[in-house]
């Protein structure tokens, strides 16, 4: 076993007697009422889910751990020679609830290149597809192919202690990540480089071998998907991906299953598939005004038009925060370290300034502020990555971390399977006619 997996196994110990003890002594304590708006409007602010591995709070942002992003950008282990920080440390964080050092990231990097092999089946599965295919379907494809992998799901037909089912989640849970970076490339190259594939390097950290294989030597890419690996891990639990391979995991579904569900929700466009939404916003804004750098008069007339048709400015308002996005602030203080006169960059953050004044007047959004999709295509587009239906499968490969991490927790704490209680429309009527009373079972 090794080091990593026997010290989260001595957590895992440690906090599963907490929710015993919890569950014990405060069980039937309530937590929260539930109104009929929410039952139909998506189960807004319902808390009715436990995810260890990060905290959403509706002004603060995102919190991995308790960290939030700036102290994550300054505290995590980096690349030798790079200022962003490196996904294997906040992997690392997440599963063990405290900051990797040096020694712990390196050894997760070097855990993940050994492991990275990608049997041929998984391309065979890919290379079936039409080439038109998205590449979030080809991504959803791949992952189910590598699912004759998963050991989890052979040591359950063989018959295993239930004890035991967290090793074998965290074996999965260390193969998938390590191997989904070879498939996403894979894809990209298939789709877009004419099949011409790269090998990786095992010498290369998670994200930096990532970019490699993508065909993105640029240092400064490098440090882009170290950085974007980052902050796309984990946005708690309640998310479609994060919730969706919670939710099929709770079936004792493996890694492979489980996260590749997760996946068709975040190719959803209310979910992941909103980053490329953005771009092509704007670059139908900047050919509709005539090319070049509009003015910010020109950027809220058009704001104002494409609110009054109907539609929504792609990468604005969030479902839970009330604040700019954290993630949105990090992406743009890496363009004004690495980027700064970059024109479509400049446009982001005029959309930037003129959005959020629209959006409170006209009274569109609760969160006029921007979220993390608003700035991360901009980013890629002054690298060269232009396929903006790919964007998407760079977001998967980076929430790979989160939902895995509380994966391996599920199991550990052995977390029942999920199941909420469901009613009709005739029984909301009846409940507010008095004619029926709501049940805690």
């Amino acid at each position: 076993m090794s080091y990593i997996k026997e010290k989260f196994k001595v957590k895992a110990d440690e906090l599963s007697a907490e929710v015993k003890d919890l569950l014990k002594n405060h069980g039937s304590k309530v937590i929260g009422d539930v109104t009929i708006a929410q039952a139909y409007q998506g189960m807004r602010g319902i808390t009715g889910l436990v995810t260890e591995t990060s905290l959403l709070d509706a002004n603060e942002g995102i919190r991995f751990r308790g960290y939030s992003i700036p102290e994550l950008r300054e505290t995590l282990p980096k690349a030798t020679g790079g200022a962003e920080p490196l996904p294997e440390g906040l992997f690392y964080l997440m599963l063990m609830g405290e900051l990797p050092t040096e020694a712990d990231v390196q050894h997760l990097s070097s855990v993940w290149a050994r492991r990275s092999h990608v049997p041929n089946h998984v391309f065979d599965a890919i290379e079936a597809l039409p080439i038109t295919t998205h590449p979030m379907t080809m991504f959803n494809v791949g992952i189910p192919a590598l699912q004759t992998e998963s050991l989890f799901a052979k040591a359950y037909s063989e018959g295993i202690n239930k004890k035991d089912y967290w090793s074998y989640m965290y074996e999965d849970a260390m193969n998938l990540i390590a191997r989904l970076p070879r498939v996403a490339a894979y894809i990209y190259r298939r789709k877009y480089k004419g099949g011409q594939h790269i090998q990786p390097d095992g010498l290369l950290d998670w994200g930096a071998n990532f970019a490699h294989m993508l065909g993105y030597d640029n240092e400064g890419f490098k440090e882009l998907m170290r950085l974007y690996m980052t902050i796309h891990a984990d946005h708690e639990g309640g998310n479609v991906s994060a919730h969706t391979t919670h939710l099929v995991g709770s079936a004792l579904s493996d890694a492979y299953l489980s996260f590749a569900a997760g996946m068709n929700g975040l190719a959803g466009p209310l979910h992941g598939l909103a980053n490329q939404e953005v771009i092509r916003w704007i670059l139908a804004m900047q050919e509709e005004l005539g090319g070049g750098t509009p003015t910010k008069d020109q950027i809220e007339k058009y704001v104002r038009k494409t609110l009054a048709d109907g539609k929504v400015v792609p990468g604005y308002g969030h479902a839970v925060l009330r604040k700019t996005d954290p993630r949105f602030t990090a992406q743009m203080e890496f363009a004004k370290t690495h980027l700064p006169e970059d024109e479509l960059v400049k446009i982001v953050w005029m959309v930037y300034d003129v959005v959020p004044g629209v959006l409170t007047e006209l009274g569109k959004a609760k969160n006029p502020w921007p979220n993390v999709d608003a700035h991360s295509g901009a980013l890629l587009v002054h690298y060269g990555m232009v396929e903006y239906e790919f964007y998407t499968v760079l977001f998967g490969v980076s929430r790979a971390l989160g939902v895995l991490a509380s994966l391996c927790w599920d199991r550990a704490l052995g977390l029942s399977i999920e199941r909420p209680k469901s009613v009709t429309t005739e029984w909301m009527k009846s409940f507010v006619e008095g004619k029926v009373e709501a049940s805690a079972e």
